[in-house]
């Protein structure tokens, strides 16, 4: 995409955003995140409205938007089955107040490793399976912003949202609604790509103006570093295929970077082959895998 606008960040790129600290590219923890601060840093990167810690569980509430933010996941849970299993009683209990179902997130690269077979033999459906993959923001990083990207930081931005909503709304009472306020969560890096409008080369029609691609990168404590969480990565469906995708997450990469991340993690659904392609191009390396276990409703359970 051809294109003359620059940038309209509202803040230059090379100052930190409001709660992350600028350090130097060789500086902060490049190391892989694991145990508690690798979960903490996914809850906080799509950080849910409520949080209730139940028996070393994390017991997140979103008014229902997304699983991500409407599930329990083990944080520092018992690792002996009888108090276990007491744990996911309890949470059951709390949930079916609502007149939900239970969620669970079990993550392999952290326990306990009875979980899911607990789960499974309660009758809990496996779904969501998903990769984690990560990527070092030191040393020899090529990312490097769009040319005509326009790039917010820190609080969460009104136009970028309205940007990102048109090209990935979701379902639901409310949903809007919610999905603000779990993105107004996090500090973040915000990016938004738009249609020129007098591009020769492209026949879609789109006005100039128009949202065609968007992405953000949560920016999160990572043990004694920050790590920067991408998600909300989204294409209009007649400029796809374009390399729309890997500009905004280089774009995202190249910022996040400049802002004190020194690690970046981001999650793609299992047989999603054309995001795994493009996030592995980018040099992205998996760092496990998870999946949900939803229970049947609380009327259903025996």
């Amino acid at each position: 995409m051809s294109s003359s606008r620059r940038s309209t960040s509202s803040r230059s790129p090379s100052r930190s955003s409001k709660g992350s600290t600028a350090r130097s590219s060789g500086a902060g923890a490049s190391r892989p995140l694991s145990g508690y601060r690798l979960v903490e840093a996914l809850i906080a990167g799509w950080r849910p409205l409520q949080r209730l810690d139940v028996d070393g569980f994390a017991l997140l509430r979103s008014r229902g938007i997304t699983r991500r933010a409407n599930s329990a996941v083990a944080v520092d849970a018992p690792s002996k089955v009888g108090a276990l299993l007491a744990a996911v009683e309890r949470i059951e209990g709390l949930v079916a107040m609502t007149g939900e179902s239970a969620s669970f997130r079990i993550l392999d690269v952290h326990g306990p490793d009875q979980l899911d077979d607990l789960l499974a033999a309660r009758g809990y459906d496996s779904t969501g399976h998903s990769e984690l993959l990560e990527l070092p923001l030191t040393g020899s990083l090529s990312a490097v912003p769009h040319p005509s990207a326009e790039i917010r930081t820190g609080a969460l931005d009104e136009v970028w949202f309205d940007a990102a909503w048109s090209l990935a709304p979701r379902e639901g009472d409310d949903a809007r609604a919610t999905m603000h306020d779990i993105l107004a969560g996090t500090p973040s890096v915000q990016v938004v790509l738009r249609a020129d409008g007098d591009s020769s080369d492209s026949d879609d029609g789109l006005a100039a103006g128009t949202p065609i691609a968007v992405g953000r990168a949560a920016l999160v404590e990572a043990g004694k570093g920050t790590a920067a969480v991408l998600n909300m990565i989204a294409v209009h469906p007649q400029r796809r295929r374009e390399g729309l995708g890997r500009a905004v997450s280089q774009t995202l990469l190249a910022i996040a970077a400049v802002q004190g991340a020194s690690l970046a993690l981001l999650e793609v659904e299992t047989g999603n082959a054309a995001a795994s392609a493009l996030y592995r191009g980018l040099g992205f390396a998996s760092r496990g895998a998870y999946h949900y276990r939803v229970g049947a409703p609380p009327t259903d359970r025996a």
